[in-house]
């Protein structure tokens, strides 16, 4: 497998011309979301369509999936395209400010692993500005339409730092969003928590909040430390990795 290239256990992601290529953010996002079995799901900010088809295969549903970036685009619609699910994933070049007053109907689950940079320095790219930066979409944009369009009974899944993560909440409960799952993700249960998935729906209540261990500790006096995953991390992604 070249950096070109993922190869998952049922579609294969080409991300050669994509800025930002398969991270650990997408896949957790993909695999740990609620998902409704059937209905309408939006990905916002698709990148290669990781999630789109992550999601895809989870679920019976159809899928929009947008992306602003004309080569992300391309990429996306390609990956998409070959895949297995290509009659229920439809991929859009548009800026999702653009695509909320064209589209006419309401999903049942919207996901996004968005932009959460807030300053506008320039990437090594324009590309890798457009997926890092919030210069394109703010918070509060992205959080203004997605109540617009989602359900009264939908849901929004989201992976974020945990500062970001406190400032959407904030914003997400001025539109009547609250959080019912939380989930820390820790790189190994030593480390503090670097990102935190979130899931909010129209109801206030009590989230349900837990921690996610990605790797086990190296044993201790190792001088080789060999990557090994925790189990819980293997069995949530374990639909998706060859290797699980």
């Amino acid at each position: 497998m070249s950096a070109d290239s993922f190869a998952f256990k049922e579609f294969e992601v080409k991300q050669s011309n994509c800025a930002m290529k398969v991270g650990t953010d997408a896949v957790l996002l993909g695999a740990w979301g609620i998902l409704p079995e059937t209905g309408n799901m939006l990905d916002i900010g698709t990148g290669t369509g990781i999630i789109a088809m992550m999601a895809a295969q989870r679920s019976a549903a159809y899928i929009d999936a947008i992306e602003i970036d004309k080569d992300a685009y391309i990429e996306a619609h390609h990956n998409c395209n070959n895949s297995k699910w290509n009659h229920r994933i439809q991929v859009h070049h548009i800026a999702f400010q653009k695509f909320i007053p064209s589209v006419h109907k309401k999903y049942d689950m919207i996901l996004s692993n968005p932009p959460y940079f807030s300053n506008c320095v320039q990437a090594a790219s324009e590309s890798r500005t457009l997926a890092r930066h919030t210069c394109n979409l703010s918070f509060e944009e992205l959080v203004d339409g997605i109540a617009s369009i989602l359900k009264q009974d939908g849901s929004f899944a989201t992976i974020l730092p945990l500062k970001e993560a406190e400032d959407l909440v904030a914003i997400a409960k001025r539109y009547g969003l609250y959080p019912f799952r939380k989930t820390s993700v820790k790189t190994t249960c030593s480390k503090p928590a670097k990102r935190i998935l979130m899931q909010f729906r129209f109801e206030k209540s009590i989230p349900f909040e837990e921690t996610l261990i990605i790797e086990n500790e190296p044993d201790a006096g190792s001088e080789i430390k060999n990557r090994s995953y925790s189990n819980e991390y293997k069995n949530l992604t374990r639909e998706f990795y060859l290797n699980f």
